[in-house]
């Protein structure tokens, strides 16, 4: 506990200290401007359908990679995996490399439609960051899983999607929830591959961990903190479902 002082307790508790510092109506004001409205709305939308999609994703690869054994499937768990280790800067700049106006496949698209500098560069780039974390949390499960109940299921005359939807399934939903929580708070908290295939442009394409940025950099403290605030208490909020749920959702 006396390491959490200085490490953790005290730099979040300087957020709500300093937010509400000079009142709940200056922070609310800051907090109800409509580039800080936006920003956040950005973050959640972007942030949701990144999820999807990894959740989607990460279902998939784990249940391919668990129930399927061919060569190269450590190679493909590796790759799935290395988004981790890359730095989230590295990762928008290949992103703009990939698709920017003069990139390797986005000189031929940028005439048709554009990527780069809009919601869906968000999307992407939170995808990218995000990729190996549904997948991880749900293979682990696939991994353990006894094979008994599903040939039960088999021998009854049950369909493989049968088997899936009403056997699998249910086994997984903790690992799914857990797995969309953490791909959904690592998304809204991107900075370092959003900054740069977005453009940050103020009520366009700047999400909430950009808006604070930005605000920061302008002098406006105190706008930049009151989202901090939010983001503080979204990412609380989240993992206190995780930890509080956890049980109950195993048990369902």
């Amino acid at each position: 506990f006396g390491m959490m002082l200085p490490l953790i307790l005290l730099p979040m508790s300087s957020i709500f200290i300093f937010g509400l510092g000079s009142g709940l109506q200056n922070f609310w004001n800051a907090l109800v401007q409509p580039e800080a409205i936006f920003a956040l709305q950005l973050s959640i939308v972007t942030s949701f359908w990144a999820t999807v999609f990894n959740v989607l994703f990460g279902l998939f690869a784990a249940y391919v990679l668990s129930k399927y054994k061919f060569w190269g499937s450590n190679a493909v768990t590796v790759i799935i995996s290395l988004p981790t280790a890359i730095p989230t800067a590295v990762a928008g700049f290949a992103l703009l490399l990939l698709w920017g106006p003069y990139g390797i496949l986005g000189q031929y698209t940028d005439r048709y439609f554009h990527i780069m500098f809009t919601a869906w560069a968000i999307i992407l780039a939170n995808i990218f960051v995000t990729f190996p974390l549904a997948f991880g949390v749900i293979k682990p499960v696939f991994d353990t899983m006894s094979s008994s109940l599903e040939e039960a299921s088999a021998t009854m005359g049950a369909t493989r999607w049968q088997t899936f939807w009403h056997v699998t399934l249910p086994i997984l939903r903790g690992a799914i929830v857990t797995g969309a929580l953490l791909t959904f708070a690592r998304a809204v908290g991107e900075f370092g591959s959003t900054i740069l295939v977005s453009g940050n442009l103020a009520a366009r394409t700047q999400t909430a961990p950009l808006y604070i940025f930005a605000k920061f950099n302008e002098g406006q403290v105190e706008s930049a903190n009151a989202i901090a605030i939010v983001l503080a208490l979204f990412s609380f909020a989240i993992f206190s479902v995780l930890f509080f749920a956890q049980n109950w959702l195993d048990k369902k």
